[in-house]
């Protein structure tokens, strides 16, 4: 009879160990970087629905021959159209806006109306970083109703 010979498969402690810390390293080193691009593409996102929402309101207007309201709480970050402010920015972002005294009445609003002609009350919307300057300004011509994007200068 012969003794057979086992071989030991598998990690040591000390590999396992060894193993763990390198992988909470890269969790460590990865996390804030994570975290930037996650608020860069809220960002991106809430800029891109604003305009969005812009061109819809606008085309809205002339297709169906009448005023539409974009309408913007700056407070509270809630928008939409003619009233019913069914979209909020991310909590990271803030905003602010320039528009006409005419078309809104209450002080907590801003308001860019849409005409059927394709024209505008004209204005714009500022959205940026909360805990920077960094941003973008969308601009919306009172003649044409054309919305423009530029960056904001610090």
């Amino acid at each position: 009879m012969t003794r057979a010979s086992y071989v030991a498969a598998g990690f040591t402690l000390l590999e396992l160990m060894v193993a763990l810390a390198i992988a909470g390293l890269l969790a460590a080193v990865s996390a804030p970087s994570a975290l930037k691009m996650y608020e860069s593409m809220q960002y991106r996102g809430a800029v891109r629905d604003v305009q969005t929402l812009l061109a819809t309101a606008r085309y809205q207007a002339i297709s169906a021959g009448r005023v539409v309201d974009l309408v913007v709480e700056p407070e509270s970050g809630h928008y939409g159209l003619d009233h019913q402010l069914n979209n909020m920015l991310p909590s990271a972002l803030t905003v602010e806006m320039v528009s006409a005294r005419e078309v809104s009445n209450r002080d907590d609003q801003g308001v860019i109306r849409f005409y059927p002609d394709g024209g505008s009350s004209g204005g714009s919307i500022m959205l940026k970083h909360r805990d920077s300057d960094k941003g973008v300004r969308l601009r919306v011509d009172w003649l044409l109703g054309r919305t423009t994007q530029e960056p904001l200068s610090p």
